[in-house]
């Protein structure tokens, strides 16, 4: 069933417009009591089609409930930015696995090392494919894309949830198993480029809270470790 996210909605007066509206009418061609699907902030509003004009679409509410593939706990990935095409594969598949928030990070050992007012530019492409995303997977939310960090932001970002992991394949560490993930609503997931962390930043990553995990013998690239990495979180906490 199509999906369409608006940002708020009145259950009395459901309607689409603008490029939705003719994405409805025109690309799906859909007709006057087909179904589709209204989401906001987490709610699946279960909808009719009323009827189709030239700049919206008007529905009628059959059922709502809360979306059931959202998961349990609310996933950062806090990414070292790679080139943009990897970063971009890496946001389409971290939300298709669930994140709801995409951080990219600026660190010492990134390749690609763009600007702040350079990566804004590209910030809306990024944040459309999150969208498309969202859509395909049947999600009930569109995860955020936030603007560049630095690395010393990051951290500060991360001291407000309440657990965080580290990929520092250079040290190992525990399995995801034993990283304390119990009970925990808010998780973050800090992992490098293409040239991972220097033992400066692992470091501090690990004095901020974060505890350090690894996915194995193998070396991943960065933009397979990132999706391991939540598929494995995702399992372990009932969400997969």
């Amino acid at each position: 069933m199509p999906r369409f996210f608006v940002s708020e909605i009145d259950e009395n007066n459901i309607f689409l417009t603008d490029s939705d509206a003719h994405h409805v009418g025109f690309s799906l061609r859909m007709r006057v009591g087909e179904a589709l699907t209204v989401c906001c902030q987490g709610v699946d509003y279960n909808c009719t089609i009323r009827s189709i004009t030239s700049d919206s679409v008007y529905l009628d509410l059959v059922d709502k409930q809360r979306c059931a593939v959202e998961p349990s706990i609310d996933v950062t990935l806090f990414q070292a930015v790679p080139k943009l095409d990897k970063l971009e594969h890496i946001i389409q598949k971290s939300v298709e696995l669930g994140v709801s928030r995409v951080v990219p990070v600026l660190t010492r050992r990134c390749i690609s090392r763009p600007a702040e007012k350079d990566f804004a530019k590209k910030l809306p492409r990024l944040e459309k494919i999150a969208q498309e995303a969202a859509k395909q997977s049947g999600r009930g939310i569109i995860p955020e894309v936030t603007p560049l960090v630095t690395y010393k932001q990051a951290l500060e970002m991360m001291k407000r949830l309440d657990r965080n992991v580290l990929l520092y394949e250079e040290e190992g560490g525990c399995s995801f198993a034993d990283a304390g993930l119990d009970g925990a609503k808010t998780v973050g997931v800090l992992i490098g480029s293409e040239g991972g962390f220097d033992k400066e930043e692992a470091d501090a990553a690990v004095e901020a809270g974060a505890v350090q995990v690894w996915l194995g013998k193998r070396i991943l690239r960065c933009e397979t470790a990132p999706i391991t990495a939540l598929s494995i979180l995702m399992f372990l906490t009932n969400n997969m």
